[in-house]
């Protein structure tokens, strides 16, 4: 289709520098290129077009002092993707990796996840190159004040709602909202991920990883499969892959498998609840590696990827494009039937374009991973409302919106017997943007 391939000549000419906003835009792209040819409407008010391009995008340096009183600088960020649907809504995350193009890309994606939800939230990103490893928490207290010292600015409940991501949990969302408050004198739904003792939801913690075994249940279901008994190897050792592995185990599935930026780590009859809940304890309080983790039958791999194990569902939890095209080959090579992505776009573009001419069923992450910001804007709502609700209440809503994504992503897809889950989330999500943006007029 031209009107395709000349939206793309114009953006990579015009972005040649942001190689994972591109690969983004493409592999949504393929998928809605038929939505656009039948949709007039669509082309007429370039809502593809438009949908390219951030609404804004805040870039600030952030000066503070680390333990030594010696001054620091780091960069800020903060992309206002879209809110046709609702208030800005996206994680933070501090990594020295992140740049302009790691958040634009986020942003991106996020606006298409937040729209599967079904709940009024657009999208957006941000963070900052800032380290939060091998620092002090005065350190990281100290950073977080002085980035909401400009962040402030710029958000707010019905404004821009950012929440948690790498290397921004329940204690440096504690420290923002602190900052927040002191700023503004106000305690309002500004940042989500709270504790909640002071206005945070119950399972928001969790929710990222329960959501995603909650879609993968889904998918197993729909070919009259079940989760129980099934190998999953997972990689990461973070907040979404712990409690992916955590739900997975409770639902008795067996997880083989667990990673870092070291190694990884395996156990061919899978981890006990209790190996879960030390690998939990030594990754959040005692910030350990996981070549620290002792127990019997377990092996460690310094410097490897998990892929080349026996299991048959396969979750990248970790970090972006972190599945190469080797690495998908490996996979192929055993008996995986099913990859759930829990992270966000960890397939690079070969290894997904090899998993799918397989016919390997694949939960995208704009999907698998939408119970993090479900469950976020489920704690705008009690926020908004004065309320708290039980954990068993946020639990039992969560697996209701999951099954509700699944359900749009099947009904979306070319083939509802075996669907293309990537084709069925990126027309679902994007057909709701593309409705609200159809009718707002051009503004």
């Amino acid at each position: 289709m031209a009107h395709i391939e000349d939206i793309f000549k114009n953006l990579k000419n015009q972005m040649p520098e942001e190689p994972q906003f591109y690969q983004a835009v493409s592999e949504v792209s393929g998928d809605i290129e038929h939505v656009l040819d039948e949709q007039k409407k669509y082309r007429d008010n370039k809502v593809f077009e438009r949908l390219l391009v951030p609404d804004r995008v805040i870039q600030f340096r952030v000066n503070w002092l680390d333990d030594q009183q010696n001054v620091q600088i780091n960069t800020g960020w903060r992309v206002q993707y879209n809110n046709v649907l609702g208030p800005y809504k996206g994680g933070l995350r501090f990594h020295p990796d992140v740049r302009l193009d790691t958040f634009k890309f986020l942003g991106f994606e996020q606006t298409l996840k937040n729209a599967l939800t079904g709940l009024p939230m657009g999208g957006g990103k941000g963070g900052s190159d800032f380290n939060p490893k091998g620092r002090s928490e005065s350190e990281i207290m100290r950073f977080c004040q002085a980035f909401m010292q400009e962040l402030y600015r710029h958000i707010g409940a019905d404004r821009d709602v950012p929440a948690g991501d790498i290397g921004v949990g329940n204690r440096e969302i504690g420290f923002l909202f602190g900052a927040y408050k002191q700023l503004t004198g106000r305690h309002e739904a500004v940042l989500t991920g709270k504790n909640p003792g002071f206005g945070g939801s119950c399972i928001r913690k969790e929710a990222t990883g329960f959501g995603c075994v909650y879609f993968l249940m889904n998918m197993l279901a729909h070919q009259d499969d079940e989760i129980e008994g099934k190998r999953c190897a997972l990689s990461g050792a973070g907040n979404v892959a712990l409690y992916t592995a955590k739900k997975l185990v409770e639902r008795k599935a067996k997880v083989v498998t667990l990673s870092d930026s070291q190694g990884y780590v395996v156990k061919n009859d899978g981890f006990s609840a209790e190996d879960i809940e030390r690998i939990i304890d030594l990754k959040e309080n005692q910030r350990g590696a996981l070549a620290d983790f002792e127990a019997d039958e377990i092996t460690y791999h310094d410097g490897k990827k998990p892929w080349g194990e026996d299991f048959d569902i396969a979750i990248p939890a970790a970090t972006q494009n972190e599945v190469s095209g080797a690495d998908m080959d490996k996979m192929l090579a055993g008996k995986m039937s099913m990859i759930c992505e829990a992270a966000n776009m960890p397939l690079q573009a070969p290894a997904r374009e090899k998993a799918r001419e397989r016919g390997i069923a694949i939960g995208p992450a704009k999907a698998a991973n939408a119970g993090g910001v479900a469950v976020s804007g489920l704690e705008r709502s009690q926020n908004a409302m004065h309320l708290s609700w039980s954990a068993s209440k946020v639990d039992k809503k969560l697996r209701k919106i999951m099954k509700q994504i699944h359900k749009d992503c099947v009904a979306c897809a070319r083939d509802d017997k075996r669907p293309d889950y990537i084709e069925g989330a990126n027309i679902a999500g994007f057909k709701r943007v593309a409705e609200a943006l159809s009718v707002y007029g051009v503004s």
